[in-house]
């Protein structure tokens, strides 16, 4: 499941999707690795029913079943959407949309000199432009570290669903729900939950890369 991704575009990329959306950041240039209960920029609607721009904590409430000891670490991914744990959660007042352009999966063999899981990172071309995983949000009181105590936090998480062809290979188990036209946002944002979770499902194989792994820099010899 996807523990990593990225956002690498200003607020301007969001701001000409939805006129008039609220930016709460305070950042305008947004470059960023997002790790598991990290603080990540969301779009949500307000009090007053305006979509806003705000900075979450990653990673929802953990069933209490899987909780053990005091600390819930949170779920980052949800795919299960008929439990009663995440039913409370699907209605349009507490979904949510992501900003990412790219995300990462671990390979399943590790590489024979390091003996880790080889990263690889997905996008929807080359040039990685915008697109958005489609979440959930709640405000949640609970430990999330030990060492920093019981916390108020609003926090979120997106949905997955099966593979496509292109993450398949490399992550068999599931990809995050990707939506990317201002129709699929509006319906993720406002509609019923029965028609809402029609988005929950992989994105075309066509539209979703791998992308090439950075070139390593060699170093140049030293001249003596």
């Amino acid at each position: 499941m996807c523990n990593l991704y990225k956002i690498s575009t200003g607020f301007d990329a969001v701001r000409n999707l939805f006129n008039g959306i609220g930016n709460r950041t305070n950042i305008t240039d947004f470059n960023i690795d997002i790790y598991p209960d990290y603080p990540a920029p969301v779009a949500r609607k307000d009090e007053n029913g305006e979509l806003e721009v705000s900075m979450l904590r990653w990673g929802m409430p953990t069933p209490p079943a899987f909780i053990k000891g005091e600390v819930d670490y949170g779920v980052t991914n949800i795919r299960n959407v008929k439990s009663p744990h995440w039913r409370r959660w699907l209605g349009p007042e507490s979904r949510c949309i992501v900003p990412a352009t790219s995300f990462s999966e671990y390979g399943q063999v590790r590489d024979p000199e390091t003996k880790k899981l080889p990263l690889y990172w997905f996008a929807l071309n080359e040039e990685q432009p915008l697109f958005w995983f489609a979440g959930i949000w709640t405000p949640w009181f609970s430990m999330r570290k030990k060492k920093e105590g019981p916390v108020q936090a609003d926090i979120f998480a997106f949905l997955t669903c099966e593979p496509n062809a292109i993450v398949a290979p490399i992550h068999p188990k599931a990809m995050p729900v990707i939506l990317r036209t201002s129709e699929e946002l509006d319906i993720w944002m406002n509609a019923p939950a029965e028609e809402a979770l029609q988005l929950q499902r992989p994105l075309p194989d066509n539209d979703l890369i791998v992308l090439a792994p950075p070139k390593k820099i060699e170093e140049e010899p030293l001249l003596l």
